[in-house]
C-alpha cells in the first residue's frame, strides 16, 4: 500500500515526467529514493533529445544506482515513476538490487491513452548451439 510520503514522492515523477515533455521528450520521469525518502537522483526520459531509445529515466537511475551504490544501499531504496517499468527496464531494476518501485500510470493504462508503437514483433528463434554456449557460461556463476 502506498503512504501520502510515497505520494508526495510520485507528485514528483510527475512533475519530472511534465519536464520531459516541456523539454521535447516523451513524458516519463522517475526518481529513486532512500529509506528515510531523501531523494538520492532523478531523471527524465530523454530519448529524441539524445536520440538514444534506452534513455528512459528508469533504465537511467537503475544504472546508476548499481555504479554509485553498495548492494545493502540499493537495496534500501525505492524508485518512484510516472509509469510502470516497461519490458526494457524492469529486468535492469530487478538486477541492479532495488527494492521497490511505486507508479502513478500502469502500462495497461498507458497503452488506453496511447497508439501502439506501431512495430510488428521481431521474431525471435533459439536455443541453438546450447552445447557450445553453456561451455562459455558454465562455471562463471559460481
Amino acid at each position: 500500500m502506498t503512504t501520502p510520503d510515497d505520494h508526495a514522492l510520485l507528485r514528483r515523477a510527475v512533475a519530472l515526467a511534465a519536464e520531459a515533455r516541456a523539454g521535447g521528450n516523451p513524458p516519463f520521469g522517475s526518481l529513486l529514493a532512500g529509506p528515510d525518502g531523501t531523494v538520492l537522483a532523478e531523471e527524465r526520459n530523454t530519448t529524441l533529445t539524445d536520440r538514444d531509445i534506452t534513455a528512459h529515466p528508469e533504465l537511467k537511475l537503475a544504472r546508476w544506482a548499481a555504479r554509485e551504490l553498495d548492494p545493502d544501499t540499493a537495496a534500501g531504496t525505492t524508485m518512484y515513476t510516472s509509469c510502470q517499468p516497461c519490458g526494457m527496464c524492469e529486468p535492469v531494476i530487478r538486477q541492479a538490487g532495488l527494492r521497490r518501485v511505486v507508479f502513478a500510470l500502469s502500462g495497461e493504462q498507458l497503452l488506453d491513452i496511447r497508439p501502439g508503437s506501431g512495430r510488428p514483433p521481431v521474431p525471435q528463434e533459439g536455443p541453438a548451439l546450447f552445447g557450445e554456449v553453456r561451455a562459455v557460461v558454465e562455471g562463471y556463476y559460481r
